[in-house]
Parts: structure tokens; sequence; C-alpha cells
């Protein structure tokens, strides 16, 4: 009889150990900061995020950038979404320059909370680049892109320097086209399926001084989206000019992303809490 009433308590203990533990791991949970991904438009790669990295993970945020092919919407999304489903938290998307098309697209990923667009298009369903650009003159730099043989365009120097990141130092100017990707032209025609932004809150780096997506191009994609959008005094690669503001708001996409993703839990733990 001693040694089944030892069995009992012992029993009674872990279950009593278990119940008081489990909400505090549920705490655990509400408070894991979202993963952020960054994705690169054309023209770039992931060092591209290089100042904005540092400054999420100094604030505790996972980071991961995508290294895209640039290749076709559909390759950079496979791409882009292989990184979201690596991902263990809710996922703040973020998206530069062409990169905004990709992430129009794999934003439909359920772990997706967030769109973040810096500098980028937004295409609705149906859309591509060159559907969004009709009618539209061609933009001056357009003229000086250099394509190889199968088809894939890069930037001079000289126009990284004067359209793309006019407003880096030299030094960062030449880092930016050494690394710079280059995009299969093909890419432009494109078309979205589905406009994640329908169904996902959306935020906008928008840099006024922009020469490769026009400004006021940008201003009517989001106002279409309804983005909250954050004006900045900067080129194409407001990230590299202006990372303090650009994390500013890709920190305002998280914070919500966060809370949003918090609200299940906590009516959980409160309907389990009546039911006890």
């Amino acid at each position: 009889m001693r040694l089944y009433s030892l069995t009992a308590a012992l029993v009674a203990l872990l279950c009593t150990s278990s119940t008081l533990r489990a909400p505090r791991a549920e705490a655990v949970r509400e408070d894991e900061k979202p993963a952020i991904v960054l994705v690169h438009g054309a023209f770039a790669d992931g060092s591209s995020w290089s100042k904005v990295i540092t400054m999420l993970q100094a604030k505790g945020y996972p980071v991961v950038a995508v290294q895209n092919p640039l290749s076709s919407l559909a390759d950079d999304v496979v791409k882009t979404e292989r990184v979201i489903n690596q991902q263990t938290r809710p996922v703040v998307l973020v998206g530069h320059s062409w990169a905004g098309v990709v992430i129009t697209q794999a934003g439909n990923n359920p772990k997706v909370k967030a769109l973040v667009y810096v500098d980028a298009f937004a295409p609705d369903s149906g859309q591509s680049i060159a559907d969004v650009t009709a009618g539209l003159p061609p933009a001056p730099w357009s003229s000086t892109l250099i394509k190889d043989e199968a088809g894939y365009l890069t930037l001079p120097a000289a126009t990284v320097a004067h359209d793309f990141a006019q407003d880096l130092p030299p030094a960062e100017q030449g880092v930016v086209a050494a690394t710079q990707g280059p995009w299969f032209e093909g890419a432009a025609a494109d078309k979205v399926t589905k406009a994640s932004w329908h169904d996902k809150p959306s935020w906008w780096v928008l840099g006024t001084k922009d020469h490769i997506i026009d400004p006021s191009l940008q201003e009517k994609m989001a106002a279409a989206i309804k983005a909250q959008v954050t004006r900045v005094p900067t080129s194409h690669v407001a990230m590299l000019a202006d990372p303090k503001d650009v994390t500013a708001v890709i920190l305002a996409a998280a914070e919500k992303a966060q809370s949003a993703a918090s609200k299940p839990a906590l009516t959980n733990s409160r309907n389990a809490s009546s039911r006890h």
C-alpha cells in the first residue's frame, strides 16, 4: 500500500508540474520575434541588405537574406518559399525592387504575416512589371543595360553610380556594381498569379530620389495596396543609403506581425482557463 501511495503521489506531482509549466511555454511563444526574410532585387544580391541585417540582429530578430537566381519569377519564388518554409516562426517578408514582384507572389505562404516593399514593384494578380509600366516612357538608364548571350542583363558601373546608387560613397558604389546579380530580361513579363497584398498588411519605403522606379509610380502602387508609406530622400537602394529608416519600417511591420500572432495564443489560453 505504501508503494502504491508513493507512486500515486509521484504521478500527481508530475501532472501538477506539467500543468504549471504549460502556461510558461505558451508565454515564450507569444514573446517570440518573427523571422525577417529579405529578398534582393535585380542587379543585386543578398549583400545589399548587409546594413539592415546587422541592425535587425542587434534587436534580436532572426534574419535570412535570400539569394535568388533572378532567372524568372517562378524560380525566385521557389527559392524564397524554401527559405520561408525553413523558418519556425511567423515571417515578415521584405522585397527590394524586382523582389516586390517576388514577395507579392511568395507572400501567399501562410507563414508570412506582413509584407515590406522597398523601392519596389507591387503588381496585382495577373500583372507583370511589363503590365505595370505599360504606356510609360522607358527610363533613360534602361538604354545602358548590357545583355549577354543568354539574355541576362547587368548595369555598367557608370549607371550604378549615376542612377542606381547615386547617393552612396564611390567605394560602396563599386561594391554594388561588383556584386550585382544578372537579371533575365524575360522576367519582366512574368505575371503574378495571386497578389498576397490583398490579404496581408503592407508597408512601403519610398526613395524620393529613385531613378530606377519612378517615385510617382511607386506612390500609385503603394496607394493601390494600401501600404503604410515612409518616404526617404534616397536613391533606389534605400536600404544602403538610409538603413536606419528602412530598419525602422521593418521593425514596425514585425511588431504588428508579432502582436497579431500572439492573439490566438492568448485566446486559447483564456479558453483553457475557463474550462478549468
